[in-house]
């Protein structure tokens, strides 16, 4: 008896499940008309549709191999995944990296290492390397500010990462001794941890926004004297992604509290258009970031994506003719970041990191005006040899944004403008947020700063050097063809990096700290 009922149980359930297919297929044939392949192959159709949506994961998995995988591969995420949880980050029985390959970096070691005195910081802190240059310093701005880490956060805002995502990465900041930019979603109580904070704004002015959607100097001043872990300000002139473009932020990830905070409409997208209306040409620009330096005392950096140098050239004239002008630069690759953009402007708008640091520096140091600026670098350069590449070109830091996402738990599902981030760090869905345990991803963010910043220290001083200031052009070879055609830097990108200014990492370290102050003004020779 029982073995019929359940024979019957199960014909019934099949019978449901081909009642429902057959509606599938009715619905197919003759009601839908949005999928050419669906109608033809009712059914079977919504498979190809299915596989081709789990296509990236399929790929990342099980088809990729270690180097291919683009825009990180996974031997890059398992060195940051390894870093940021202080496991075995080393590889085995030689490189699997093509050394052959077109563009790949060669770090000239010395033949003698540089070696530390007994009372070397780095004996004492393996991961002590703060900046050589201060910013504001030529300017004589009231509070310059020397970051006391060359890694850092770079822009991304509350809104386009959870709150448990900025939470986790300003509490890790603190931990590594390095500074936070708000990115352009204006300021809000996660960033207010005790890291460091950079203030970056936008077209949108998000969090300085007047009523009319323009800037408001007013709320500029006070958020930064209710603020003073605010140490500088950021103006965003283009991003990577999307240089020339603006900003879309979607409705659906604008909750009450980030509407507040940026002063827009809940559920509404959020549009940041190309051009500020606080400035329409150089001469403006120029007058707009003096006004706020004098106003806030901070020093003011401007950040953009390079492409044409016209008007690039006329800043370095106007900053010699006045004596004015940013403080420090933060140059955006046009490999991308954080930002989702078409592929029109991803694939092809603004120059990659190494031809655009490259063009803006030459120009820089044509004019003499290399030292008066600190040069900030954002690309793909979360690595310590591409970090060193980069300071060999005249980089004095560099700013992590996916990197530093990667180490607090994403796993590059590259999803971040759909609010469906399964990784709970680019979405403002509480379930998924839920999973991130604030306390270890911020350990995990230090942690890999740390580790970046003690292997950059090493490959400094492989190259005979104390501080990564010091590397030179001729400190990195690049590859053109074979051994005989590869190049040194400056005869690659024809520039040779300006010497920085620098005596010893114990005379950064008393700048630092002199008097218990952290951040001095002190000069550092």
């Amino acid at each position: 008896m029982n073995t019929l009922l359940d024979f019957l149980t199960s014909v019934a359930w099949w019978g449901w499940i081909l009642i429902v297919l057959a509606i599938i297929a009715i619905r197919d044939i003759f009601f839908q008309k949005a999928h050419t392949i669906s109608h033809n192959f009712p059914i079977v159709g919504h498979l190809r549709y299915w596989l081709e949506s789990i296509g990236p994961e399929m790929r990342q998995y099980f088809v990729a191999n270690n180097r291919e995988e683009l825009p990180f591969n996974r031997i890059e995420r398992g060195w940051i995944y390894a870093s940021a949880k202080k496991e075995n980050n080393y590889e085995g029985f030689g490189t699997d990296r093509d050394i052959y390959a077109h563009h790949h970096i060669f770090i000239n070691n010395a033949m003698m290492p540089f070696k530390l005195p007994d009372n070397h910081p780095n004996k004492i802190d393996k991961t002590f390397l703060p900046c050589a240059k201060v910013m504001g310093e030529f300017n004589n701005r009231k509070k310059p500010y020397r970051p006391a880490s060359v890694i850092n956060v770079s822009a991304m805002s509350f809104g386009s990462l959870s709150a448990k995502a900025v939470e986790s990465l300003n509490k890790g900041v603190k931990l590594a001794d390095a500074y936070h930019n708000t990115g352009e979603g204006g300021l809000s109580p996660y960033h207010s941890h005790g890291g460091d904070v950079v203030f970056h704004f936008g077209t949108g002015y998000f969090g300085v926004r007047a009523d009319d959607g323009g800037f408001s100097m007013e709320k500029m001043v006070k958020l930064v004297e209710d603020n003073p872990f605010i140490r500088a300000i950021e103006v965003k002139l283009s991003q990577g992604a999307k240089p020339g473009k603006g900003g879309v932020l979607p409705g659906k990830k604008i909750t009450p509290e980030i509407a507040a905070i940026r002063g827009v409409e809940v559920g509404k997208d959020v549009l940041s258009p190309p051009n500020h209306k606080a400035f329409s040409n150089v001469p403006e620009m120029v007058d707009f970031i003096e006004k706020i330096a004098e106003a806030t005392g901070l020093p003011v950096g401007i950040k953009a994506a390079i492409g044409k140098l016209e008007q690039w050239e006329e800043l370095t004239d106007i900053m010699l003719k006045t004596g004015k002008g940013p403080d420090f630069i933060t140059v955006d690759g046009g490999e991308g970041g954080t930002g989702a953009a078409p592929p029109s402007f991803a694939d092809h708008v603004s120059l990659p990191w190494v031809y655009g640091f490259s063009d803006l520096y030459k120009l820089f140091k044509k004019k003499g005006l290399t030292e008066r600026i600190v040069f900030i670098a954002s690309g793909k350069l979360g690595f310590p040899a591409k970090a060193a590449m980069a300071f060999a070109m005249g980089a004095d830091c560099i700013n992590v944004a996916r990197e530093a996402m990667m180490s607090i738990g994403c796993i590059q599902a590259q999803i971040c403008h759909t609010n469906r981030c399964p990784a709970g760090i680019a979405t403002q869905k509480k379930w998924t947020q839920n999973g991130i345990n604030v306390p270890l991803k911020s350990e995990r963010l230090a942690q890999y700063f740390k580790t970046f910043k003690k292997e950059l220290i090493e490959i400094t001083h492989a190259c005979g050097y104390e501080h990564p200031c010091e590397f030179k052009m001729s400190d990195v070879d690049i590859n053109v063809d074979d051994h005989n055609l590869s190049k040194e830097l400056g005869r690659t990108y024809n520039y040779e990096k300006n010497p920085v200014p620098f005596k010893s990492m114990q005379t950064l370290k008393d700048c630092l700290y002199l008097g218990g102050i952290k951040n001095s003004h002190a000069q550092s020779n």
